[in-house]
């Protein structure tokens, strides 16, 4: 068993309040506190079959410029997800099952790349719009009872099990494989950086705060009861920890390195795009009108987000 980054943003930052303002409200944490970010994904290699955990931004998504305001920062483009992926040594055809944790584009993006693989939903996300058209989605519906201290989960082959983990989106789900004694949570976006597990605080971004919060509380506990591999999505701290086989351990926090950040030589495009999910918004589409001059109140039409989460791009 092999688990595999796919890595293809770099130099990103998260700040303080978007990583743990979910319940305490923004203004308790400091703007200017701004996190390491990244973007990669997973690849399982049991040995028999490929398995993907999501799969990175569509093709041609423009890379953002952010400014002193901004909330978040996904990075530079390291490759397109698709030649981060074969750059592993694999072929889109390899792939026989693909995991996804949630429907945010920076997760689904490439889900059409993959002709012979089975795409494994939560049953509750199907409908997202940013699944339509596939026709190789499998609903699942966790009927394998418990696993450890989450009530629902699906066994998808030996040691790789699919978890229901509502809260960040109303289907969003974690993936635990088990391999040489360890337990790897290869995780959307259950937080963003590791700080916010190790202070045990909430991202600004749920569509369920009671359920997120549960789920993060589940996922606390086992990592408390069990050695586990931390591996998220949007920190570099999450292939860090896989490449380390670092254990977690709560009490003991990793040592936190900031993000440095240079606001000077970006140029924008005029264009817009949400941090969260990808959205483009671009004026040529919207009858010229400049995303400076949306209504305050305006949301993302994909996710519902606030226009404080989008950046130039």
């Amino acid at each position: 068993m092999e688990i595999k980054a796919v890595k293809f943003r770099k130099d990103g930052f998260y700040t303080q309040p978007f990583v743990m303002g979910g319940e305490d409200g923004v203004e308790k944490f400091d703007k200017n506190i701004r996190y390491r970010g990244s973007l990669q994904n997973y690849l399982i290699d049991t040995g028999d079959e490929v398995i993907l955990v999501d799969t990175g931004l569509p093709a041609g998504t423009p890379e953002e410029v952010p400014d002193e305001n901004s909330q978040l920062y996904t990075g530079k483009d390291i490759s397109s997800y698709m030649d981060a992926f074969k750059a592993l040594g694999y072929k889109p055809e390899q792939v026989t099952k693909i995991l996804l944790t949630h429907k945010h584009a920076d997760h689904s993006g490439e889900l059409k790349s993959f002709p012979n693989a089975k795409i494994y939903v939560n049953a509750d996300e199907v409908s997202a719009a940013e699944l339509q058209g596939l026709d190789n989605i499998v609903p699942v519906q966790f009927t394998d009872g418990a696993y450890h201290n989450f009530p629902e989960s699906q066994k998808i082959a030996e040691g790789v099990y699919y978890i229901k983990a509502k809260g960040h989106t109303n289907g969003n789900s974690i993936i635990i494989v088990e391999s040489g004694g360890l337990f790897y949570m290869l995780h959307g976006d259950i937080t963003y950086v590791d700080e916010a597990l190790y202070e045990n605080k909430l991202s600004v971004v749920f569509e369920d705060v009671s359920a997120a919060r549960e789920t993060l509380d589940r996922v606390r506990e086992f990592v408390r009861n069990n050695p586990t591999v931390y591996c998220g999505t949007h920190t570099p701290q999450g292939y860090e920890n896989l490449e380390a086989k670092r254990v977690m351990d709560l009490d003991n926090p990793v040592q936190t390195v900031l993000a440095e950040v240079d606001f000077s030589a970006q140029q924008a495009s005029g264009k817009y795009v949400c941090s969260i999910c990808g959205y483009v918004y671009d004026p040529a589409e919207h009858d010229g009108v400049a995303f400076e001059d949306l209504p305050d109140d305006w949301k993302c039409p994909r996710c519902k987000q606030g226009k404080e989460k989008f950046n130039k791009a």
